[in-house]
């Protein structure tokens, strides 16, 4: 019977990219010199989970070049070669690359052989010693110890698991034996007696001796597939040190209690010659294999769903028996029973959006990465500092404010970090510290990101506005005014122009991106000393909280985020402009009114402003006054997709049911004050 690979290939690109962000993680904490025995494991055990899951699905081009990164990996992890500047530079350019792979895998295109060929040929050229920082001393002791090896004793003791992952001792020892006139000895020690026997788990160890004047690496790449999943002994005969791959108990465990990737080595290694003619073009995958989306959920999310769908299902007996013999004296137990419905439909409804709750770390993991590039190009030492990092987001939040982040994290850096001999000449250290600190507060996920930087030059902000016409010279403005032209198209004070920074794109979008994920930006800044950019999210796109408007007899909401105040209107302060629009002068700001009714063809109880209300709110910075007939209240409202369930309409953001069955519509703001332009620019 043959097993559809591809049901499991989601699983595989999950699971890999996970482990090349712990690669990332891993290499970004390696200090010069020997390496952290406890890290350095951690990375090698990635790529190893990645490369053998690649083998498995015929993904050759990926194994192949992973098994290089892999070697590198395994000579710092044995203690051969030194971690240096270089290889951990040429590790992460690897991992950058084999994500480039991964992904052109998954969305079946094109590897690009030419960078992997590139990238692959640097690895192989450190390996060789070409660019290594390894002593003369040490390659003349490898050298010394090829050519005094008699032979070679090795000892195999594989985990008992080692059959669950596919790979099978007799292909091992019938490999091993291709190197040369060799003898075995088996253990059988740990045999249990029959009745005792688990036919999945393996018992056996083996010692091996191999004669002949052979390379270690040859017989490292024989147990290659295996290494993490045994003790693994090597000795040279006639040396005195033995050249040891034994496993430290820890990670034994570590391997027991991670279900292992099923090896390739249950399959035929494909020759050099299949390898070579590898262009990476993937197995075809079926498209709605990359298209799904998924979550880990932890078990105690999930106990709590099930204990919280048990009483649901008590409470719906309780009601199911009040229903069959209703009377007056049910009366009270019917209320209490609707009461305790309430309550567990409450419950039930936190459990869910817990479990799309994710930590804000999936977001803040790409920094220490980004920091350290732009760090080296930009000449600058800069220290990065993660907090809060297991505050939770909702999923889809967390998806969306990823790319509007490493923006503000790139300019604090380009902008507001000085260069090391700036920071000495002001007094400061030479080190220059980014803080991203994420929290909750009031309903919101808070994130901070802070610099000990420059700060913000007002007047040079305030002259460059001034110079693009976003504001006049006699306009009096506040410092949190001053500091929102950050946020203005356009308008940039770089001196330079760069490919970090500094073309006037990219803060007039994040803002824009930040406000449609329902929350709001702002800058506080002290020159000289620093900057604080503070982002405030919604927990959940899927519930918002609304203020319930009234139009004629239909129900519209309107998010209480976009709401500024709500007011009666006074006649004098409405100006008209041309027949085509008008204006309410609220303070010293004229605001246009949006008559709800005409862009929804609607029949209001009024037309005459002073019989109605005036709602006034904002969205991407443009404020209008909506004119309606009633405010009705406040509630939570899970919000339901028009595009997914109709399609999409101009000035409506989604649907909701309200608590009567009847459905009303979510007002988006931002297009609805697009679309009464349109209606106006029309009539005019």
């Amino acid at each position: 019977m043959s097993i559809d690979m591809s049901q499991f290939y989601q699983t595989f690109f999950e699971e890999s990219f996970e482990g090349l962000d712990t690669m990332e993680s891993g290499l970004l904490g390696l200090d010069v010199g020997a390496a952290d025995s406890e890290m350095i494991n951690t990375v090698f055990r990635a790529a190893h989970s990645i490369k053998g899951g690649s083998g498995t699905f015929g993904f050759t081009a990926v194994a192949d070049f992973t098994h290089v990164m892999e070697t590198l990996l395994d000579e710092m992890r044995s203690g051969d070669r030194l971690v240096t500047e270089e290889s951990v530079d040429l590790l992460l350019l690897s991992v950058d690359c084999l994500r480039e792979m991964l992904k052109a895998v998954q969305d079946e295109d094109e590897i690009d052989t030419v960078r992997v060929a590139d990238v692959q040929k640097q690895l192989e050229k450190l390996l060789n010693g070409e660019t290594s920082n390894n002593t003369g001393t040490e390659k003349q002791d490898q050298s010394n110890i090829k050519e005094a090896v008699e032979g070679w004793n090795v000892s195999f003791k594989p985990f008992d698991y080692l059959l669950k992952t596919g790979n099978d001792p007799a292909r091992i020892i019938k490999e091993f034996s291709l190197l040369g006139d060799f003898t075995v000895k088996i253990h059988t020690d740990n045999l249990p007696l029959f009745k005792d026997l688990d036919p999945e788990l393996l018992y056996f160890s083996w010692e091996l001796t191999l004669a002949g004047n052979v390379d270690k690496k040859d017989i490292d790449e024989v147990f290659e597939w295996v290494d993490e999943d045994c003790e693994l002994s090597i000795h040279a005969i006639g040396q005195t040190s033995p050249q040891l791959n034994k496993k430290e108990e820890k990670i034994s465990e570590t391997s027991i209690n991670n279900s292992p990737t099923p090896d390739p080595t249950s399959q035929e290694k494909p020759s050099a010659s299949e390898v070579a003619k590898s262009t990476g073009k993937p197995k075809t995958i079926p498209k709605n294999s990359a298209d799904q989306g998924s979550i880990r959920v932890s078990i105690d999310k999930v106990d709590a769903l099930i204990n919280m769908v048990g009483e649901l299902v008590i409470t719906q007996s309780m009601l199911g028996q009040l229903g069959e013999n209703i009377d007056s004296a049910n009366i009270e137990r019917l209320q209490d029973g609707l009461a305790q419905l309430e309550r567990n439909t409450r419950e039930l409804q936190e459990s869910v959006m817990r479990i799309r709750m994710i930590p804000i770390s999936f977001a803040f993991q790409r920094f220490p990465r980004m920091v350290r590039d732009l760090s080296h190009k930009l000449e600058k030492e800069i220290e990065l500092k993660l907090s809060g990092e297991q505050t939770e987001l909702d999923k889809t939040v967390m998806e969306k404010i990823g790319d509007p982040l490493v923006h503000l994290v790139r300019n604090s850096i380009d902008h507001g970090i000085e260069t090391p001999a700036d920071r000495e000449a002001a007094g400061k250290p030479r080190v220059g510290l980014v803080e991203l600190d994420a929290f909750h507060q009031g309903g919101n996920v808070v994130i901070e990101i802070r610099d000990d930087g420059k700060g913000i030059n007002k007047d040079v902000i305030l002259n460059k506005a001034i110079e693009k016409g976003l504001v006049s010279e006699n306009d009096e403005l506040t410092d949190e005014q001053i500091f929102d032209l950050i946020f203005s198209p356009g308008l940039s004070t770089a001196k330079e122009i760069s490919d970090v920074s500094g073309r006037g794109v990219g803060m007039d979008v994040v803002k824009r991106n930040i406000r449609e994920l329902g929350g709001n930006i702002e800058v506080k800044s002290i020159e000289g000393k620093g900057s604080t950019i503070t982002v405030r999210l919604p927990l959940t796109l899927a519930i918002l909280d609304g203020q319930l408007i009234r139009v004629g007899s239909d129900t519209y909401i309107v998010p209480l985020v976009s709401i500024i105040e709500s007011l009666q209107v006074k006649e004098a302060q409405v100006n008209a402009i041309a027949s085509t629009a008008e204006l309410y002068k609220l303070r010293d700001d004229y605001i246009p009114i949006v008559r709800l009714y005409d862009i929804f063809e609607l029949e209001p109880n009024s037309k005459e402003l002073k019989d109605g209300l005036i709602v006034i709110v904002e969205g991407d910075g443009n404020k209008a006054g909506l004119y309606v007939d009633d405010l009705l209240g406040q509630q939570q409202v899970v919000i339901k997709s028009l595009e997914t369930n109709f399609h999409p309409v101009e000035g409506v953001s989604g649907a909701t049911i309200l608590g009567d069955g009847t459905v009303a519509l979510i007002l988006d703001i931002t297009g609805l004050i697009r679309l009464s332009r349109e209606v106006r620019d029309q009539a005019a």
